[in-house]
């Protein structure tokens, strides 16, 4: 069967493995399979229709990582409508302007976001507010939608009529420089992810993944739900994002993609464990493999021939220590780690491929379906986020600018013809608004955004995150970072604390404990900062070298005033919120 439609994908993978558990949770309180999805995708089509959905409607949600999700979204595609999701972080009015947006009548909601949903449905489209887990009053339960159908609607003739260049979603950006843009993406731009990852890994119905980041965000739309239904993919979802490292070990995924955040988590962990290891033979054992696997997970990103002497060593390190570890992690049957959605450190990803944990960088934005380059199992550049994908076009504008043409690309911003024509030019490339480099074998290395590159008095462009990445591998205590310097002689930084492992440090360490603002007055904590900013330097050109900074008591949380719900810092934001501590930094 042709895959030029997601409704058309899951037909033929339903049909195919009917048998097979398509949807859980970590318990398996629920457990769905292809067939009972596909039953259920029928009857909340007819009963989406008996809404007064059509072909050519849009359809809000706004739900955590839950098996309704997916049955939901699905079904609104086979009615020939538009599913978007919205993020469950939104103020009442951020809420109105992407309801207003995207014009839906429809939203489909956890009872826990009503409160919210009330005040922002004001004004807005919406006249059927749909709830999966209960039914107050002046909302429908999902259940009652279903059990009042359409008779008029014709599901297969519903299903067939979409057609390639029909809207499959609209993702909203995260809104870091304004109002979000909503990107319409077509059935065709899915089909162009399922090209790009069947180019580049061989996924198959033997896979779990697991989701639990944002389905308003691309990257897990279309990891954990998109590909899931292209080659059946088992899926997991996890409604606690921060229980994501914790459920590990019940899920043990096989396709695992994760934010640079999880990844320094994981490291910090393996750290602080190797901290309170009591026996001095055994954290030995451990930090010599670690070394081992570093070495050879450098040498092959170098392309270096690694030498049968450390061959043989990190063979032992494997067996003794590294195997041992991805068990306890539960990323031993990991085939493919993927990082994306901001720059990972290049010391952090070193250490994760240290593990034996085959992680590629990969790079996408929301306008491109989440398709752009990535790194090859096998040949993996650390630093990079590898080459272009199946069937795209890369290139430089004459600034740096990374520009990109293919099937991936959106069809534009919806209701802003304005913003499209600025993003899409004449000839069908998307400017990026990433500055890049290309090197000969196709490699491409993100050197930062391009409105954010900080221009000191001195004249120098100076990348904010390369300082913000070296903070982060510095210390697991860091979790905020944010460089400044624009229009300044001298780089400084803001920096908070994670507050688990700043709970876990004074612990371990015997200093107390306290509350985020106690905690960022520790001595043994600030101890620790000033070193991680002195070991973070070592690693900066003197100019990049940050010459103070500020240990916030803040707690930072995503889609808060200073992180988006991916994790993009708010720089506009931190500066107007924190400009008195800035003002410091730079006084005298």
């Amino acid at each position: 069967m042709s895959h030029g439609t997601l409704c058309a994908a899951f037909q033929d993978t339903a049909a195919r493995h009917p048998d097979k558990v398509a949807l859980r949770t970590p318990d398996d309180s629920v457990a769905i399979t292809w067939r009972e999805y596909a039953q259920r995708v029928r009857s909340i089509a007819a009963g989406l229709a008996g809404l007064g959905v059509r072909h050519g409607d849009t359809v809000g949600l706004m739900l955590t990582n839950r098996p309704e999700f997916h049955l939901v979204d699905t079904a609104v595609l086979h009615v020939g409508a538009t599913p978007f999701s919205v993020y469950n972080t939104l103020a009442p009015e951020q809420l109105n302007y992407v309801l207003n947006n995207a014009g839906n009548r429809v939203i489909v909601c956890e009872s826990q976001f009503l409160p919210v949903i009330r005040q922002a449905v004001e004004g807005t489209a919406v006249e059927h507010v749909v709830c999966v887990d209960d039914a107050p009053g002046g909302t429908l339960a999902l259940a009652d939608v279903e059990a009042a159908p359409d008779a008029d609607f014709d599901f297969d003739a519903s299903w067939r009529s979409v057609q390639p260049d029909d809207l499959l979603t609209i993702i909203y950006t995260s809104g870091t420089t304004g109002p979000p843009k909503g990107v319409e993406l077509t059935h065709a731009n899915a089909t162009a992810l399922r090209a790009a990852l069947a180019d580049a890994a061989h996924v198959s119905s033997d896979d779990r993944i697991l989701s639990y980041l944002p389905d308003a965000h691309i990257a897990n739309r279309g990891a954990a739900h998109y590909l899931a239904i292209f080659f059946a993919i088992e899926v997991t979802t996890l409604a606690d994002v921060k229980q994501a490292v914790a459920v590990l070990p019940t899920v043990r995924p096989t396709v695992f993609f994760a934010v640079p955040q999880v990844w320094y988590k994981v490291k910090a962990a393996i750290e602080l464990a190797l901290d309170a290891e009591k026996s001095p033979t055994k954290r030995r054992l451990a930090n010599w493999a670690i070394d081992v696997g570093r070495r050879t997970a450098r040498m092959r990103s170098d392309g270096v021939p690694v030498p049968h002497r450390l061959e043989l060593q990190h063979a032992a390190a494997d067996r003794l220590v590294l195997a041992p570890i991805r068990r306890k992690l539960g990323m031993d049957e990991v085939r493919l780690a993927l990082t994306g959605s901001a720059p990972i450190s290049p010391d952090v990803l070193e250490f994760v491929l240290a593990l034996g944990i085959p992680c590629s960088e990969v790079w996408g934005m929301s306008e491109t379906a989440a398709v752009g380059a990535s790194n090859r199992p096998g040949s993996i550049r650390i630093g990079t986020v590898g080459e272009a994908a199946a069937g795209v076009s890369l290139k430089l504008a004459d600034d740096g600018e990374l520009l990109i043409s293919g099937p991936c690309v959106m069809r534009g911003y919806r209701g802003e013809p304005e913003k499209t024509a600025e993003a899409l030019d004449a000839d069908g490339w998307l400017h990026t608004g990433d500055i890049a480099t290309i090197d000969a074998d196709g490699y491409v290395t993100i050197v930062d955004r391009k409105k954010e590159l900080i221009v000191t008095t001195g004249g120098k462009n100076i990348s904010p995150a390369a300082i913000e990445d070296a903070l982060h591998a510095a210390s697991p205590l860091i979790r905020g970072a944010v460089a400044i310097g624009n229009d300044r002689p001298y780089v400084t930084a803001l920096l908070t604390l994670d507050p688990e492992m700043a709970a876990a440090f004074v612990e371990h360490s015997g200093t107390g404990g306290g509350d985020p603002e106690t905690l960022a007055q520790n001595p043994a904590i600030r101890t620790e900062i000033e070193r991680a900013v002195d070991d973070a330097n070592t690693h900066l050109s003197h100019v990049e070298q940050v010459k103070k900074f500020a240990l916030l008591p803040d707690v930072w949380e995503p889609g808060g005033d200073e992180f988006t719900p991916t994790l993009k810092l708010r720089r506009k934001p931190i500066a107007t919120k924190y400009a008195g501590q800035i003002e410091e930094l730079y006084a005298g």
